[in-house]
């Protein structure tokens, strides 16, 4: 009986580990393919394409073939108490976010033509939901979960994924440095409340939901609010 119980632990212990390593070298060949990107012509492309198709591929295959949907997250806990929170918390994060676009704008800011662009005639505004589940899979999900399940201490996760989160938009976002510091900004306040619901409720799709809504606010950003006050 031991035995097994070692076994078993023995088992677990390796497949945390594993989840561990896999999440942050994924982060590292973003930030390394950002990087090279960023001084030759293929720009952040490639990084963007392996942050959204790396995260949700990383999360399903483990979910799948080592049944961990629990320990990353994306399964159990209290999902509904992470829904309610997660309205409540995004419908507070859209308002802050166009205020201070309404006040961003009144003060001579710039608009953000170059994302514009691009979710415009590039046509990837619809791509949008899935970006928010690769980044809330990898950040909130299986990286959030590995760190926790490893002892490091909680407050100290939340920060340091929120700002990983962040530092990401530096190295996938295919923009100029001041639309991706606009964008880092509006990244913060959602990666430290959405891991402190996902502290809470052991459940990441409440933070999915503060992320969506969220990206509406970006949208009204984006494509409204300049308009209104043109």
């Amino acid at each position: 009986m031991s035995s097994v119980k070692a076994f078993s632990s023995s088992s677990g212990l390796e497949s945390l580990n594993a989840r561990f390593n896999q999440s942050f070298a994924l982060m590292a060949m973003i930030w390394i393919l950002g990087l090279v990107g960023h001084f030759t012509q293929l720009q952040e492309w490639p990084a963007l394409f392996l942050y959204v198709l790396g995260s949700i591929g990383l999360v399903v295959w483990r979910g799948k073939s080592n049944g961990e949907w629990q320990e990353m997250f994306l399964a159990g806990g209290d999902l509904r108490k992470s829904l309610l929170w997660g309205g409540v918390v995004g419908f507070v994060l859209f308002a802050m976010d166009v205020i201070n676009t309404v006040l961003y704008y009144k003060n001579g800011g710039p608009p953000m033509m170059e994302m514009q662009n691009i979710l415009v005639n590039k046509s990837l505004l619809f791509l949008f939901p899935v970006l928010v589940l690769a980044e809330e899979f990898l950040w909130r999900g299986i990286m959030f979960s590995a760190m926790i399940e490893k002892g490091f201490n909680k407050h100290l996760t939340v920060f340091l994924t929120a700002m990983f989160y962040v530092v990401n938009h530096f190295a996938v976002a295919p923009v100029g440095m001041k639309e991706r510091a606009l964008m880092a900004m509006m990244a913060f306040p959602i990666g430290i409340f959405g891991g402190y619901l996902v502290l809470k409720t052991r459940n990441v799709w409440g933070s999915v939901l503060v992320h969506m809504i969220t990206m509406l606010s970006m949208m009204l950003d984006i494509f409204v609010i300049p308009q209104l006050l043109h």
